[in-house]
């Protein structure tokens, strides 16, 4: 069971009003997460129910860049940009390095001297580690994690069109 719900604090896409909750646990230098991600974005394209959510779980220990792609992410976000720089960091997955992100925040005309700031802000780096903990709460142990309407989805990833489809 997803430990917490889906709270104002998480970054929501797709229709917000959606029937259909998705919660993925995912982690930016993941290679099933990046093929999870276009499969995740043909999802939303292609169906209008879907509320989305992204938590981080970023596997520090096997992934260099996971956690400071995280706190990217959440950088941007303070700029409303969270999405545009999640969608960035995973298209550019194979290029994460200390330098892409500023690149990346360059590309999405963010404001570079805050976003640099925000890089440097412990309250980024307690909500990534406050999503991990929740990860770990409800029983998330690798990447990508799915959670549809509150319960974990222990199928191939791949499959989430037909099985939201039923």
């Amino acid at each position: 069971m997803l430990t917490p719900p889906i709270t104002s604090r998480d970054h929501v896409t797709g229709n917000p009003q959606g029937t259909v909750e998705i919660v993925e646990y995912g982690d930016f230098q993941c290679p099933y997460c990046g093929e999870a991600f276009g499969v995740v974005r043909d999802l939303l394209r292609s169906a209008d129910n879907i509320k989305f959510v992204f938590r981080h779980f970023p596997l520090a220990e096997s992934h260099e860049y996971a956690m400071d792609a995280a706190i990217a992410a959440e950088a941007a976000g303070r700029q409303q940009q969270f999405w545009h720089m999640h969608d960035a960091l995973y298209l550019h997955q194979r290029q994460l390095n200390d330098n892409l992100f500023m690149e990346l925040a360059r590309e999405l005309k963010l404001d570079l001297d805050q976003f640099e700031d925000d890089m440097q802000d412990n309250r980024l780096v307690s909500k990534v580690e406050a999503d991990f903990e929740s990860g770990v709460r409800s029983g998330v142990n690798g990447t990508p994690t799915f959670f549809i309407n509150g319960k974990r989805y222990n199928g191939d990833y791949r499959n989430l069109l037909s099985v939201v489809r039923h």
